[in-house]
């Protein structure tokens, strides 16, 4: 019985740790999509695959995160709870071509 009140009380806490889950694929040293449109106020879990054959870094100076995703691999990033704005991202082994943005509405 003890047990069970306890698993009860603790329910809402695990309920408001859940995030909302986006997906960026990262093909051709290119970000897709190249904008992403996410709830503000919330916590993010991003999951990044690379399908390239050379590995990719994802960095984002409005975002403050830096992650160097292998080729052939993938990784989560955990942002937010962010404001409402738009929030740029690249890569940095092909800033010219892996360009996004991420915006918080």
């Amino acid at each position: 019985m003890k047990r069970l009140l306890i698993l009860i009380l603790l329910l809402p806490a695990v309920a408001f740790a859940v995030e909302d889950e986006y997906r960026l694929v990262i093909k051709d040293h290119k970000f897709e999509p190249a904008e992403l449109t996410v709830p503000a106020g919330k916590k993010i879990k991003l999951q990044v695959q690379n399908k390239d054959a050379t590995p990719e870094e994802f960095e984002s100076h409005s975002l403050n995160r830096e992650k160097i995703i292998g080729a052939n691999s993938s990784a989560v990033i955990y942002i937010g709870p962010l404001n409402a704005g738009t929030y740029k991202y690249f890569g940095e082994f092909n800033e010219a071509t892996a360009q996004g943005v991420i915006i918080a509405k």
